[in-house]
């Protein structure tokens, strides 16, 4: 074995140029498979975080609208309890009505949450603009649109109708900017306890809402919680449901790359085939003279076999590099508006050393071919043909 290795090697570097050439085919293949999955999975998380990052991915909620949840202290231990993929459980409670202020009118959704928790959720502190998160009751933080079309400042009173409940003055202490026009303009947020007073609903919720370590099991997650919960005036519901589009167009990118993928290695193997196999035509005469001197047929074939997978190994290597090169470099030059990279850069290094191991995998089976071939040269047929 020593000695094929040795061999292998020393026909490698008698024909540099052809070894290196071997060695860029295999390394383009490899950085075309880093920089498309780095790619693929930094869109994917972007888009993942974008839409559903920042919201609730599993919601319980009451099967019929105008009921609330009570006893939602035991059932959030419950839902806890299901499963250690679930890392944020918080209560909130919706009400829609409108803002009155200097007679001018907008329509709003106010919406009352445990800012302790659901602050992991929303990141409200992160997003607040100006003043601070409502603490005690009547307080209240709007968007960014609502401050500009009422000309509110901090401190202002303003008057929030609900229908067929009455009229109620909250004091305005925060604005935020989530970046999306929808929220700006219709969300406001105030504490739990004020929307249970302006309800007279006692210690109850509108909902209970949660955020997953893995945002692709929602699914099944959910199916988990309505077991434990076993309550027929409760449905769970979750982000897949709501965003089944979505869901379709990130399994396509999946998809789309594990198909590129393929089609790269198998193009790389089939190089690697056929110009191994052109090596042993050229070697033929070295091989003969090597049978002549006693090498076993075995040896002969490991010599083509090493020689696969150290092409493998240098062009992995060389492929990772350039990968991450590319991946880089697309982050660095293709920037939005904002600065920010189109498509965030995102390493998986398990990916980047799965992907390693395929083309060392892949250089090394494409040399069975050629190794096979090489061990069935026969002396008296290569002295003849010489």
């Amino acid at each position: 074995m020593k000695l094929a290795f040795s061999i292998a090697k020393r026909f490698l570097l008698s024909g540099k140029t052809q070894t290196l050439m071997i060695i860029l085919g295999i390394a383009i293949g490899v950085s075309v498979q880093v920089f498309i999955g780095s790619l693929i999975t930094g869109l994917q998380k972007s888009l993942v975080e974008k839409t559903i990052g920042s919201a609730s991915q599993i919601t319980v909620k009451p099967s019929e609208s105008g009921i609330f949840i009570s006893d939602y202290e035991n059932k959030i231990a419950l839902i806890e309890g299901a499963s250690l993929s679930i890392t944020i459980v918080t209560p909130s409670i919706n009400q829609n009505g409108a803002f009155v202020y200097n007679s001018v009118s907008e329509p709003v959704l106010v919406r009352g949450f445990n800012f302790t928790e659901a602050n992991s959720i929303y990141g409200f502190n992160d997003k607040l603009i100006e003043g601070v998160l409502p603490t005690l009751d009547n307080e209240i933080a709007l968007g960014s649109f609502l401050k500009e079309t009422l000309g509110l400042q901090l401190g202002d009173i303003v008057e929030f109708q609900v229908p067929l409940i009455g009229s109620f003055n909250l004091t305005v202490v925060g604005f935020f900017d989530f970046n999306v026009k929808a929220i700006n303009q219709t969300w406001a947020i105030s504490t739990i306890s004020t929307l249970q007073n302006i309800l007279s609903i006692g210690d109850k919720v509108g909902q209970i809402e949660m955020q997953i370590t893995d945002v692709f099991t929602a699914d099944q997650l959910s199916l988990d919680i309505t077991t434990t919960l076993n309550d027929s005036s409760l449905e769970v519901d979750n982000w897949i449901i709501q965003n089944a589009e979505l869901l379709s167009g990130l399994q396509g990118q999946s998809i789309s790359s594990l198909m590129i993928q393929v089609f790269v290695m198998i193009s790389v193997v089939l190089a690697i085939a056929s110009v191994l196999a052109i090596t042993v035509l050229q070697k033929s005469k070295q091989i003969g003279i090597l049978k002549a001197m006693g090498i076993k047929d075995k040896d002969a074939s490991l010599v083509f076999l090493f020689e696969g997978l150290i092409l493998g190994i240098f062009g992995a290597l060389a492929g990772v590099l350039l990968g991450l090169g590319l991946a880089y470099s697309f982050t660095t030059f293709a920037i939005g508006a904002d600065g920010n990279p189109v498509v965030p850069l995102y390493i998986d290094f398990g990916f980047i050393v799965l992907s390693a191991l395929i083309a060392v995998f892949a250089a090394t089976v494409a040399s069975l071919i050629p190794a096979r071939k090489s061990s069935k040269l026969s002396v008296i047929e290569v002295i003849r043909n010489a």
